[in-house]
């Protein structure tokens, strides 16, 4: 797939991408080259992988990555319970070696998110979700398959890909990566939205809500992500729950009232709740201050 034919894909997916990001995305798909996308909770790096899946008619694994996080939750692992059966019903074998092998072949293996994508009849795309949550081991684990497309099982030896999945990770920047990993991949850092991105966003993903009450949406948004007093800033999908709420409410302008009353839908902590409340004191204590403004 060609630059030109992803941009149309993303086009009919309604997502909302510029020149770098699309180039990036192409190129990295022609080559076979890993993407390691960096950036804030929330700006999207997950969305990518979904539009990537959606625009390749792939299916979509997901390896959700955590602390302690290990081969037998991200490659494979073997149905023990199964191999106990079989070695109850053929305990009496004359043939013991052959049993020994036949309970370690594809019968008895469970694949998991990185063995399921390599083994794969037809491509698909990885997402190796939030690798910075991942422990340093298991980052190193990840360099054969992401260098050489191949995973190693000491029972069954080396296994090859059957198909190249186009592999996405992201990272919240949690802990830096090592530069292994990074030279496998190409990269891309991700940004929130500016004003225009974020309005653009919520025109193509909300087109039933109010013109007007998206662009106040979008400003406000802005704002709270600009105001240091907010710990958790909010994400795109945040600001999509609260335009969608906003609008179930019938409300068509955004007051005061309709902010404090809708805020849960995107701040999602009490410390940020009570910045908000304070903010307002602020600029409400400030109108009635003659000769000063508020900023």
């Amino acid at each position: 797939m060609n630059l030109e034919q992803l941009k149309r894909k993303m086009d009919e997916a309604h997502y909302i991408y510029d020149d770098t990001l699309a180039t990036v995305l192409a190129v990295a798909l022609q080559l076979g080259r890993p993407l390691l996308i960096e950036g804030a909770a929330g700006v999207g790096k997950t969305e990518i992988a979904k539009v990537m899946a959606s625009a390749l008619d792939r299916d979509l694994v997901r390896l959700q990555c955590y602390e302690g996080l290990d081969e037998s939750k991200a490659l494979y692992e073997w149905n023990y319970q199964k191999q106990l059966l079989s070695i109850q019903v053929n305990m009496n074998a004359q043939d013991k070696d052959a049993l020994t092998k036949s309970l370690f072949s594809d019968e008895y293996l469970l694949e998991r998110p990185l063995l399921q994508s390599i083994r794969a009849e037809k491509p698909v795309v990885l997402l190796i979700d939030e690798i910075d949550k991942a422990d340093e081991e298991f980052e190193a684990f990840l360099l054969e398959l992401l260098s050489e497309m191949q995973v190693s099982i000491p029972e069954a030896g080396t296994i090859r890909a059957k198909t190249i999945p186009f592999v996405v990770l992201t990272s919240n920047r949690a802990r830096p990566l090592s530069e292994a990993l990074r030279r496998r991949c190409a990269y891309l850092y991700i940004e929130y939205p500016d004003m225009e991105k974020e309005l653009a966003i919520l025109r193509a993903k909300l087109p039933h809500v109010d013109d007007r009450l998206c662009a106040q949406v979008a400003l406000a948004v802005q704002k709270l992500r600009s105001n240091e007093a907010i710990l958790k800033k909010p994400s795109i999908a945040e600001t999509l729950d609260w335009a969608a709420a906003l609008d179930a409410l019938g409300i068509r302008e955004l007051t005061p009232d309709a902010l404090r009353q809708t805020a849960g839908f995107l701040l999602k902590n009490n410390e940020d709740l009570n910045a908000l409340t304070m903010d307002e004191e602020e600029e409400h204590h400030c109108g009635h201050c003659e000769g000063h403004h508020h900023v």
